[in-house]
């Protein structure tokens, strides 16, 4: 097991206005997103075509690629059209600032 390595992403007021940001995490870019008052993180680049994410559109709870349509649930990561997940990071709030754990990418089993 890895020991978690959390990144400070900017504070929730901020994130609340820009709506999605970009960091490194490890060797990774995440994109960090603010929907329905919460921050969620995901691998930046799609698994489909590696396209970048935060250029994509967040609908309905699920964050949509903008180079095929394929869309990854905020919380697991998983397009149900697909069959396919986009991996995912915890997220955390203390005080008004987000982190995001580089250490915990998963991959979230298939919904039963």
């Amino acid at each position: 097991m890895t020991a978690e390595a959390w990144v400070e992403v900017t504070t929730t007021a901020q994130l609340a206005r820009e709506r999605k940001r970009v960091v490194r995490a490890g060797d990774v870019d995440v994109v960090v997103i603010w929907h329905d008052g919460a921050p969620y993180a995901l691998a930046n680049r799609c698994v489909h075509k590696d396209r970048e994410l935060a250029r994509g559109t967040v609908f309905s709870g699920r964050i949509v690629c903008p180079g095929h349509q394929w869309a990854f649930d905020l919380d697991t990561g998983w397009c149900r059209e697909k069959e396919e997940h986009q991996p995912v990071y915890r997220v955390k709030v203390e005080g008004d600032v987000v982190y995001v754990d580089a250490s915990s990418a998963a991959e979230v089993p298939d919904p039963a």
